[in-house]
């Protein structure tokens, strides 16, 4: 099982290696293996592929979406 930290750190870098969203303006918040994304983007198809690109990360407990798109 992972830590948080772990869990943060790989969805920071899984967010960061998926070239249609900027992860930037995406915070990732993980408290007892359950992640919460946050922030603003641009477009649908952003918010969808950064939920997406944070759900290949193993070992994650539900995810919880907070994107606001602008």
């Amino acid at each position: 099982m992972k830590t948080d930290t772990q869990l943060q750190t790989d969805i920071i870098d899984e967010l960061n290696f998926e070239p249609s969203i900027n992860a930037a303006q995406i915070g990732v918040l993980v408290n007892d293996g359950i992640v919460t994304l946050s922030g603003c983007v641009h477009t649908y198809s952003e918010k969808w592929n950064a939920e997406r690109a944070a759900l290949r990360v193993a070992g994650m407990k539900p995810l919880a979406v907070e994107l606001e798109v602008s």
